[in-house]
């Protein structure tokens, strides 16, 4: 269920609940069903417990929204970089099949996070470690210092990645708690509700202040 349909749903169960318990005439004619101040308490401790595991849903998941676009916007960033340093390379290199082999220079580049991480990681540590490339890299302006820096960013983006992916475990965790409270909560509103349309089908009045309009017959 989408977390629009839960804050509606979760409004019109406390509506259902909180105003027998604010009206006595009301709260009489449901304890004589088996629904007395007690059992309405009850029901309250789980629509505010699915509430509050609601809310908590509803910030992991903000958390690992803003986690994403960190590291989106960083990986972009990085990328647009690494593109030029990749092209300059092919330019500079193009007659040394090792060095490409060694920085991983051929065909496409990887697109998911785990590959691009691992692909850039590969072209600038490797880059950094082999004299020879240096030297000729060096000719297009890339030095050793911009390489180091350029990884640095690379290792940003993994450490943003990892943030994420905590983010996002938080989040699926939360849902699933709030789902069981919900079901929970679900559960006993069911039977409550069954019971007050029969308990109050002469009172039509009643169930609308519990917020529950009879279908027309």
């Amino acid at each position: 269920m989408m977390n629009q349909a839960i804050d509606a749903t979760l409004f019109k169960i406390e509506m259902a609940v909180t105003n027998p318990i604010k009206n006595n005439s009301l709260k009489t004619l449901l304890g004589e069903f088996g629904y007395d101040e007690e059992s309405l308490n009850h029901g309250l401790a789980l629509l505010e417990d699915a509430k509050s595991k609601h809310l908590k849903q509803k910030k992991e998941y903000g958390e690992q929204y803003d986690a994403t676009d960190k590291m989106t916007q960083k990986m972009a960033e990085t990328n647009k970089i690494l593109m030029k340093d990749v092209k300059i390379s092919r330019i500079l290199l193009q007659k040394e099949r090792g060095a490409w082999e060694a920085l991983d220079i051929k065909g496409r580049r990887k697109k998911t996070y785990y590959g691009w991480i691992e692909q850039s990681t590969v072209f600038y540590k490797n880059a950094i470690a082999d004299e020879k490339i240096l030297s000729q890299l060096a000719k297009g302006g890339i030095t050793k210092e911009k390489l180091e820096q350029r990884l640095a960013m690379v290792e940003e983006v993994a450490s943003l990645l990892a943030i994420q992916l905590k983010e996002k475990g938080e989040a699926q965790e939360a849902t699933q708690i709030r789902d069981k409270s919900f079901e929970v909560l679900m559960d006993w509103y069911s039977d409550f509700i069954q019971i007050a349309r029969v308990a109050l089908e002469d009172n039509p009045q009643m169930l609308e202040i519990m917020g529950i309009v009879q279908p027309s017959e």
